[in-house]
């Protein structure tokens, strides 16, 4: 039996998402995340996500190379690995930007930090948002940051969960990957824009759920930001049938719900759609194939 079909056994614990509005200075976000963290674990929370891009939000090309130089990273990282072990949490800093020294180039890499404070697992954003709205706003993430190549799974006491950040959430391929890992949780931290998040969010996070009967936590940036763009918030702890079971706002905050995975076992019993899946091929009707000939 693969590992997306094997039943997990049933655990309860406490889910938290901390919902920011991150700015231009390091110091702040973190020490912004750090209160908002403890306002979580003040409340029996054991696992803790924060959004994307929790450390540094700017479209200054500048800035973000120097909040991501190695030191400052370093620095910040150092920050949350010591407060996951004073809080004794499972604490996912959902990204943040980490450049090496010989590159200009930045990782939005997701970090999830043990209760011991040692880093259990990291992944670097797959899918970069290079895109021109409607509404005239333009973003290419490429220009300042380097995609990743490796989907990941990590071990959480309850079961495995998926690593993803923001614009990989359009991309159901890389989900039902992680799931063939053996993931129970999706995590799928962001930072949407108001326009494709009022028009996409809860449908996309929703459909991730329920298509990989998977518990997600997606904790998410909102509101309008330092820089001056805007984010829609609305950070998401969605069951494995697609049920909606904490929502946040616009503003800063902390949302929660308590998990018991054994749901996960009654979902997929109840519609056991990932032990259907069967191999196909892609074929072309004859008159497609050979219709089109060009003739002398």
């Amino acid at each position: 039996m693969t590992n997306e079909t094997r039943a997990p056994s049933s655990a309860r614990f406490r889910a938290s998402l901390v919902q920011l509005r991150s700015g231009r200075s390091v110091d702040a976000n973190v020490a912004a995340a750090e209160a908002l963290i403890r306002e979580a674990a003040r409340t029996g929370a054991v696992y803790i996500q924060t959004p994307e891009v929790t450390t540094v939000m700017d479209t200054d090309r500048a800035n973000l190379i120097a909040s991501s130089s190695p030191d400052v990273a370093a620095r910040a990282t150092a920050s949350f690995q010591a407060l996951a072990a004073e809080l004794g949490i499972w604490l996912h800093i959902g990204s943040m930007g980490v450049r090496d020294k010989s590159s200009d180039r930045i990782a939005n890499r997701s970090i999830l930090i043990a209760p011991t404070g040692e880093i259990a697992a990291t992944y670097d954003k797959i899918h970069l948002f290079d895109v021109a709205l409607a509404n005239g706003e333009t973003y290419r993430e490429s220009d300042n940051f380097a995609a990743g190549d490796n989907a990941v799974v990590a071990d959480l006491p309850w079961g495995r969960i998926g690593l993803t950040i923001c614009y990989d959430l359009r991309f159901p391929e890389l989900h039902q990957t992680l799931v063939r890992g053996g993931a129970i949780f999706l995590s799928i931290p962001a930072a949407f824009t108001r326009p494709t998040g009022e028009a996409h969010w809860h449908t996309l996070v929703r459909a991730r759920a329920i298509e990989t009967q998977c518990f997600v936590f997606a904790a998410a940036q909102g509101g309008r930001h330092e820089h001056g763009r805007e984010t829609y918030g609305h950070s998401l702890i969605v069951s494995p049938w697609g049920e909606i079971l904490a929502e946040g706002g616009i503003e800063p905050g902390v949302i929660s719900a308590d998990i018991d995975t054994a749901e996960i076992a009654a979902v997929r019993g109840r519609i056991p759609c990932l032990m259907h899946r069967r191999p196909f091929v892609l074929t072309e009707p004859a008159s497609a194939a050979h219709g089109s000939q060009a003739h002398d």
